[in-house]
């Protein structure tokens, strides 16, 4: 399997961290892309007619996009165990798209500078973007924190990427202020071995 890969991507990062916490690192070949809507030549337009990272190519069928989409087949092809089973199962999926929400908004601030002229930027649209993030924040503070006391699922690996991009790309807004118990959560789940080896550098 060759997985498209950026590492400064949250949703790149989910993939890898399953992947090391699943012991599949040996089974997928990493493919650099690189580039945003407005520079699409470097992405796996071939294989994902979005242009969008992460992608998987594998040999059994056509490539999949969409980190969640790859992230349960990754697991199911392991039997990994990161998706609870029965109700809990509509839980951890709510929890998993908040935190995608987060990246989501993130993501968006940054190519708002990165990919629009100056005189196009909106700050107005930059802090309605940041708003839904401090919105998912204080929802996960004040309702999702049993969740990710629970034993290890695809959740804690999506919030822990999304967190680790907040600090990577908006660690000016310090998301820590007023949560301490995610605050404190984050600081223990960014010790392990996978999340130290996918923390983006640049």
């Amino acid at each position: 399997m060759q997985l498209h890969d950026n590492p400064a991507s949250p949703f790149c990062r989910i993939v890898q961290v399953l992947i090391r916490e699943t012991g599949q690192a040996n089974d997928v070949e990493i493919d650099p892309a690189i580039g945003h809507p407005l520079a699409s030549e470097k992405m796996p337009v071939a294989q994902n007619p979005l242009g969008k990272i992460p992608t998987l190519s594998r040999e059994e069928g056509p490539a999949l996009y969409d980190s969640r989409v790859i992230c349960r087949y990754l697991d199911a092809r392991v039997s990994g165990g990161m998706y609870p089973d029965g109700d809990a199962l509509w839980d951890a999926l709510t929890l998993e798209a908040t935190a995608h929400g987060i990246m989501d908004a993130a993501v968006l601030m940054v190519y708002e500078w990165r990919a629009r002229p100056e005189e196009a930027y909106s700050k107005d649209w930059v802090e309605g973007q940041w708003a839904k993030v401090t919105r998912a924040l204080d929802a996960i503070e004040a309702r999702w924190m049993g969740h990710l006391a629970a034993p290890m699922n695809i959740t804690h690996i999506a919030v822990g990427c999304a967190l680790g991009y907040l600090d990577f790309r908006h660690a000016d807004r310090d998301w820590r202020a007023g949560r301490p118990n995610l605050s404190a959560w984050f600081e223990g789940f960014a010790t392990r071995e996978s999340m130290k080896d996918t923390a983006p550098s640049a």
